[in-house]
C-alpha cells in the first residue's frame, strides 16, 4: 500500500486528493483496469476519466473490485460538447458506466465558444449540473479548459460556482493569470498534461533541478504543479511510473528552482 496522498478542501467543503491518475488514452478493458489497480495499490484515490476517453466502465470496474470503501475514492468524469444537446442522458450514461453510485466531480469538458450558439447550450448544461449537484448525484461540479472570461460567464449566469477548473498546466504552459484569478474566486485549478506528454522531460532546466534532488524529471514537474497549489493528474500505464509519480511529497523545490521552471513557458 502506498503513502496517503493529501487532500484539499474545495469551495463546497468536499475534500479532493491533490494527486490522481489521469486515464486519457488508456484503452478500455485490461489496460485501463490494470493501471487503476496499480494506482490504488500505490495510494492513489483520485481518478480522472471522461465520456470522450471511452474507459469509464473500466475505471468503475477496477474501483469496485478493489474492495476499498467508495467514500475513500474520488472519481471525476466529464460531459463532451457533442452531448450538450441532451446533457441529462449523457450524465446518466456516465453514471451507469462507472456504476459507483454517484460521481464525485462532474465537469464540462470544453467550452467550445468557437461554435456559434454553443454558449447558450453551455449555460443550459451548467444548469443541469447544478441540479445534479443539488440532488447529490455528484458531490461537486466544475469546468475544464475555461478562460478567465468564460469563468466570469459561469459565475454571472449560474447560482453555484465551479469547484474546479481543469486545464493544461506545466512549466511550458504556465497559466499564471488564470491560476491567480481562480484563487481569488476559490476555484481549484487542476493540472492535466503536467508531464508535457513526455515531450519535454529532457529539457536541461528540468534535468538540472531533477539531478539536484536526485529525482526524475516527472517528479519535478509534478512537484512544481503541486507547489503552485494545483491538483495534479499525471497519466501513465506503467506500474513503475505510477508508483514514482506519487513519491513527490517528501521533497520541495526551492524558490529559485520554481522561478526557473516558471520561466520555461516563454521558451521554445
Amino acid at each position: 500500500m502506498g503513502a496517503e496522498i493529501p487532500r484539499v478542501t474545495l469551495n463546497n467543503g468536499v475534500a479532493m486528493p491533490v494527486l490522481g491518475l489521469g486515464v486519457w488514452q488508456l484503452r478500455d478493458g485490461a489496460e485501463a483496469e490494470t493501471a487503476v489497480r496499480w494506482a490504488l495499490d500505490a495510494g492513489y484515490r483520485l481518478f480522472d476519466t471522461a465520456k470522450m476517453y471511452g474507459n469509464e466502465r473500466s475505471v468503475g470496474r477496477a474501483i469496485r473490485a478493489s474492495g476499498i470503501p467508495r467514500e475513500d475514492i474520488f472519481v471525476t468524469t466529464k460531459i463532451w460538447p457533442s452531448d450538450f444537446f441532451n446533457p441529462e442522458a449523457a450524465f446518466e450514461r456516465s453514471l451507469a458506466k462507472l456504476d459507483l453510485g454517484y460521481i464525485d466531480l462532474y465537469l464540462i469538458h470544453h467550452p467550445v465558444d468557437f461554435i456559434p450558439g454553443f454558449r447558450a447550450l453551455r449555460r443550459r448544461v451548467w444548469q443541469l449540473l447544478e441540479k445534479k449537484y443539488e440532488s447529490k448525484r455528484t458531490r461537486a461540479i466544475g469546468i475544464s479548459n475555461y478562460t478567465i472570461a468564460q469563468i466570469r460567464s459561469v459565475l454571472a449566469e449560474g447560482s453555484i460556482p465551479p469547484a474546479v477548473n481543469q486545464v493544461r498546466f506545466n512549466p511550458f504552459d504556465y497559466k499564471k493569470d488564470l491560476l491567480a484569478f481562480c484563487k481569488t474566486k476559490n476555484i481549484a485549478v487542476e493540472s492535466y498534461s503536467p508531464l508535457t506528454r513526455a515531450r519535454r522531460l529532457n529539457h536541461p532546466t528540468i534535468r538540472k533541478v531533477a539531478e539536484a534532488h536526485a529525482r526524475s524529471s516527472a517528479q519535478v514537474l509534478i512537484r512544481w504543479a503541486l507547489q503552485h497549489g494545483t491538483i495534479v493528474i499525471p497519466k501513465s500505464a506503467r506500474r513503475e511510473r505510477i508508483v514514482e509519480n506519487a513519491r513527490v511529497f517528501d521533497f520541495e523545490l526551492t524558490p529559485g528552482e520554481m522561478v526557473a521552471l516558471d520561466s520555461l513557458t516563454h521558451s521554445t
